[in-house]
């Protein structure tokens, strides 16, 4: 995966993750990629990812990509609902 890091305005400074943490989430082989039925992201061409970091740090992204190169909009850390949402996941692949 190639990611395009030109604007990193996506990485609050005050979060506990860097730039590597995003890429290993979207690495997980268990993380979950949406996209959204909704008319506002269809048209804006956004995706969603939720994947745990190497580290273990449950991220949310918010991306767009052309196919080759992936441009993270915003990450943060798992709210309790989406720590949820991956964790059932999680156990309906691997249970």
């Amino acid at each position: 995966m190639d990611f395009d890091w030109e604007d990193t305005s996506a990485i609050s400074q005050k979060s506990s993750f860097e730039s590597r943490d995003i890429e290993e989430s979207f690495e997980d082989p268990f993380s979950v990629r949406l996209l959204l039925d909704a008319e506002r992201f269809a048209t804006q061409s956004r995706y969603f990812n939720l994947g745990r970091s190497a580290s273990g740090i449950g991220l949310f992204s918010v991306y767009r990509t052309n196919g080759k190169q992936f441009r993270v909009i915003l990450s943060r850390v798992f709210t309790e609902d989406e720590t949820y949402f991956y964790q059932r996941r999680l156990n309906q692949l691997i249970g």
